[in-house]
């Protein structure tokens, strides 16, 4: 790759992690403000204030199945630029809103502009390598990227403190210019004029049947439903948790910074376990491991005070679910893309944009389940990882047997 790029294979994964940032930042920066958009905006369901969260996933999942496709047709660096103008033009949008419901539609608008970052780095991770190695890189980049979720919510509080939750927005729009401008001098484009497919409607119905037809891949694309759903469960409801039935509120950052910088060494594990053990190996294990800490979590909200040894049951917990997501989802995007270099764009598209849409439907009820303690989300993430378990011991069944 080095003697392809202008730049190192630190400096491409530093980029990689940046782009892949972008979905953290835009999330995980908002959850401090929850509080104070629910009071400003929603004051007769503060609740609804999560759906901030939750809309934007939406956004990022109807925009996945584009990107990809677009991508293969006129380059990876248009896609990403055209991207970000659109996740900039909605972010000033939703500084300047007014209402709720404003401010969700930015949203939306803004998740489909950061659906180029999320999807087009895949294609581009897979224009440029494949299998073990490209699950390597991936681990890589999300090591780093694993940085932002844990000094974003601080990072939150601080613009709040000093401009109130709209001036988050503008941040938004300066990380997407610095994004921007290093894509802009550093990334020559990697997909080859020769190598790019037309867009069309018909080509994406025929790439994803294509992709169904193929076991790994479609079950693949489930279990990833399946994780996101608990991702973005657990992020939708853990400022409320740490506030409402530990009152932990005002120290929220802080803990949710030492829990993703613990989850982060996640990655590290797998880029040096993947090569040995494979990729179905490690999600099958994860997955199983998980059911058995949710069961413990949903016993401790039964059985402690919430005052007490709780809180910390529950801050294991949350680690262990990041955790999880760190030894799963770069597997699960490299298993499903090794037989899909040829249509790479339209099938990191298809993949994501299905398991996006898919994770946030299974997100909002157990989000909007929320009654004071975590056990309707403890509960819900040990549904998701037996089913995720279930489906990756399925795959096994049908490889055998292929």
């Amino acid at each position: 790759m080095t003697a392809n790029l202008p730049m190192s294979r630190v400096e491409f994964i530093a980029l990689c992690a940046m782009m892949f940032a972008t979905i953290a930042f835009s999330i995980d920066a908002m959850l401090p403000a929850l509080p104070e958009i629910g009071q400003e905006l929603s004051p007769d369901n503060l609740n609804r204030a999560q759906l901030i969260l939750t809309s934007f996933v939406l956004g990022m999942g109807l925009g996945t199945f584009f990107t990809g496709p677009l991508s293969d047709r006129f380059g990876r660096k248009p896609i990403l630029i055209g991207g970000a103008v659109v996740y900039s033009a909605c972010a000033f949008i939703a500084w300047l809103s007014q209402s709720l419901e404003v401010v969700l539609i930015a949203r939306v608008l803004q998740g489909i502009g950061a659906a180029g970052p999320r999807i087009v780095t895949i294609a581009i991770i897979r224009d440029l390598f494949s299998g073990r190695e490209m699950a390597r890189i991936v681990s890589f980049a999300m090591m780093i990227f694993t940085l932002v979720p844990a000094i974003a919510p601080a990072l939150g509080t601080v613009i709040i403190e000093f401009s109130s939750w709209r001036g988050i927005f503008i941040a938004f729009i300066l990380f997407s210019v610095i994004s921007v401008i290093w894509i802009s001098i550093r990334l020559p484009e990697p997909l080859a004029i020769e190598d790019r497919r037309p867009f069309s409607l018909r080509k994406i119905v025929s790439g994803a049947r294509e992709m169904w037809r193929m076991p790994a891949v479609r079950i693949s694309i489930l279990v990833q439903s399946l994780i996101f759903g608990t991702l973005f469960a657990v992020i939708s409801s853990v400022q409320q948790i740490y506030d409402v039935t530990y009152g932990h509120g005002a120290d929220f950052p802080l803990w949710f910074a030492g829990v993703a910088l613990v989850s982060g060494s996640a990655s590290l594990l797998n880029a040096k376990l993947v090569m040995r053990l494979g990729m179905r190996y490690l999600i099958t294990a994860t997955t199983g491991a998980q059911i058995i800490f949710s069961c413990v979590m949903a016993t401790a909200v039964m059985t402690m005070n919430p005052d007490g040894v709780q809180f910390y049951v529950f801050v294991l917990w949350q680690t262990s679910v990041f955790f999880g997501i760190g030894m799963t989802l770069g597997n699960l995007n490299a298993l499903a893309m090794e037989p899909l270099g040829h249509m790479a764009g339209t099938a990191a598209s298809i993949m994501g944009g299905i398991s996006t849409i898919l994770g946030a439907a299974i997100a909002v009820p157990i989000g909007l389940a929320f009654d004071g303690t975590p056990l309707p989300l403890a509960v819900s993430v040990s549904v998701c990882s037996a089913l995720g378990f279930w489906l990756m011991l399925r795959m096994r069944q049908i490889e055998a047997t292929a």
